[in-house]
């Protein structure tokens, strides 16, 4: 009975576990780092681009919380103890907010895995989640070793990444580092450090082993996507084609683990076809 009473004593005076920070997002991909580590009481708002299924990983869950316009005077009211936006947000509403005494985290663009690694801890910190920020990391880690693992021994081939409108991915891309995991060469490197608009002559000369582009619709909405499905590309896109969702790929975050093992499974899809040629 003491023993009890004098447990009852030390949690009674205990000081008040400390409240986690609360964070406002005005930016899709500091969106995505905020669903994959905060507690639900952690997320005070949302970019609007934080909902669309196409483009943001964590879409469904983005759902609950409110949509932030990106100006300042949305995330004062809310009163958050950070703002995390992108490094090319306007200077304006940044400024402002630090003029209001709110703590602003600038993300910049993630071309790494490493750096993408770094953006996660980081974040991390800032809510308070160090052991879910590790455990993102971890689940990173053993996606590049089930790549590594099933690379080992195949021959190398060469992939080119293609978007609309003729833009090919280059050298300096955490797209390169996705594809290098699995002992694939983005020919984009040839052409662009980050990337460029190829003529439709230029992009059938570089002849890959693969294409990674977005899936050919039998209607194209406008002149970007029709020439994706040009006649000239057929031939490319019978050796095979890839596809990588832009929600996997557009920003560097807790997705990369799902994105290296779609390109593993695109590969085993593919490799009947075009591995070994």
């Amino acid at each position: 009975m003491r023993l009890c009473l004098a447990l009852l004593a030390l949690v009674l005076a205990a000081p008040p576990a400390l409240a986690k920070p609360r964070i406002a997002s005005l930016n899709m991909c500091t969106d995505q780092l905020v669903l994959a580590l905060a507690d639900d009481d952690q997320i005070l708002g949302l970019s609007h681009l934080a909902r669309r299924a196409d483009m943001s990983f964590y879409a469904a869950r983005a759902a609950r919380f409110p949509v932030l316009s990106g100006q300042a005077e949305d995330a004062l009211p809310l009163a958050p103890d950070v703002v995390a936006t992108a490094t090319f947000a306007k200077p304006q509403t940044r400024a402002l907010l630090r003029r209001a005494g709110v703590a602003v985290a600038e993300f910049g663009d993630v071309q790494s895995i490493e750096q993408a690694r770094a953006q996660i801890i980081r974040m991390g910190a800032l809510l308070d989640q160090p052991a879910r920020a590790a455990g993102e990391i971890a689940r990173i880690d053993a996606a590049l070793a089930r790549a590594a693992a099933a690379a080992a021994g195949r021959a190398p081939a060469t992939v080119l990444p293609l978007e609309r409108r003729g833009w090919v991915t280059g050298r300096d891309t955490l797209v390169t580092e996705i594809l290098a995991a699995h002992g694939l060469v983005n020919l984009g490197g040839r052409v662009a450090a980050e990337g460029r608009l190829l003529p439709l002559e230029e992009i059938v000369t570089l002849e890959p082993a693969l294409m990674l582009m977005a899936p050919v619709r039998p209607r194209a909405e406008d002149q970007g996507a029709a020439l994706l499905a040009h006649p000239a590309l057929a031939r490319l896109r019978a050796r095979g084609a890839m596809t990588l969702p832009s929600r996997l790929s557009v920003c560097g975050g807790p997705m990369l683990a799902e994105a290296i093992d779609h390109i593993g499974a695109e590969l085993r899809r593919t490799q009947p076809q075009t591995m070994g040629k």
